[in-house]
């Protein structure tokens, strides 16, 4: 089975030929970093207008990077939700009509769970395992009990991590992606300059829920020693204490998952985690806890095995900038997959 996958969710214009959920035959990424780096975030007229621009020659050298002809194909998939309305809105637009002209099936996808299906991309997952799913718009803890048996344990209950990275790197003018600035500078500083404050969720419906509002606003209430010069609020003192504790915050929540329902195995995905060095901080827990895997696989990996069990949608499916699944105890796939 060759799929198509089409990926416009944000600022990355994307498409993608898998072979039976498996074998990666061509993989095109355009970003439009550059584009809105001098807005110090994404601008969603600007973002759409762009992907309607590329759109088509990104689909082509898909195609031509895989050897392969639009009649080949046996599905298109594209991003439905959630991100932002007008950029989801060109590539689902995009997908449908080149499933209709070609007469083939079309599945609109969910791409936070495809970032935890990404891991099976790279090797077989034996269910059950935790998911960790960090983005620019969500921050979530799951488990994954079957490919369509998805619990929610865990949320945001504010600003996602990936957010508060950039609000915290824009107030303080660090440049854009914010993500990736507060990483590099962090490298460069000291963790322990500052100690800033964790979410005291700890019993109840809220144990696994994850907020990072209050420690953006703290970080944000050092700005003014920031601007006075010469100390420790340094951009690399910031950043690195900063990073630290957002780190914290993801790793309690997630070892109390591990401990309350005794699954060792994770699959982390979302953009985040590739900007803030929790690879590394994940390798070092793995190899300090036996028995205890986690998978994270490139940022450009995305699956597409719904087509294997039957699952179409058909040409009126819309977009949808958020959907209403992020709900502890749902089942994140039933209805939205």
């Amino acid at each position: 089975m060759l799929v198509l996958g089409i990926e416009s969710s944000c600022d990355e214009c994307s498409a993608a030929l898998v072979k039976d959920g498996r074998t990666i035959c061509s993989n095109i990424v355009a970003t439009q970093i550059p584009q809105h780096r001098a807005y110090n975030g994404v601008v969603p007229e600007l973002a759409s207008r762009i992907h309607a621009t590329w759109i088509g020659g990104i689909v082509r050298q898909a195609l031509k990077a895989a050897e392969t002809e639009p009649g080949d194909l046996d599905g298109i998939a594209a991003t439905s939700h959630p991100g932002l309305i007008g950029s989801l809105a060109v590539g689902l637009s995009f997908g449908k009509a080149m499933a209709y002209a070609l007469g083939k099936p079309f599945k609109g996808v969910n791409h936070m769970l495809a970032h935890l299906y990404a891991p099976q991309l790279c090797a077989p997952m034996t269910y059950p395992f935790l998911g960790l799913l960090v983005s620019g718009g969500h921050s979530i803890i799951c488990i994954a009990k079957d490919f369509d048996s998805i619990e929610i344990l865990g949320t945001t209950v504010d600003d996602a991590v990936g957010e508060a990275f950039d609000k915290v790197a824009k107030y303080y003018g660090f440049g854009y992606p914010g993500g990736q600035v507060i990483d590099e500078l962090a490298e460069r500083g000291d963790p322990g300059t500052y100690i800033f404050p964790l979410p005291s969720f700890h019993k109840g419906d809220h144990r696994y829920d994850l907020s990072y509002s209050g420690l953006k606003t703290a970080v944000i209430h050092h700005l003014e020693d920031y601007r006075r010069g010469p100390g420790p609020a340094t951009p690399e003192n910031i950043a690195a204490s900063f990073r630290k504790t957002a780190i914290d915050i993801l790793l309690s929540r997630l070892f109390r998952a591990i401990e309350d329902t005794g699954i060792k195995t994770i699959a982390a995905g979302g953009g985040v985690p590739f900007n803030f060095g929790l690879p590394a901080v994940c390798d070092g827990i793995a190899m300090g806890h036996k028995g205890m895997f986690y998978s994270l696989p490139s940022r450009e990996l995305i699956a597409d095995s719904v087509f294997e069990r039957g699952d179409r949608d058909g040409m009126d499916l819309a977009p949808q900038s958020r959907v209403p699944i992020y709900k502890r105890g749902s089942n994140a796939v039933q209805g939205n997959a």
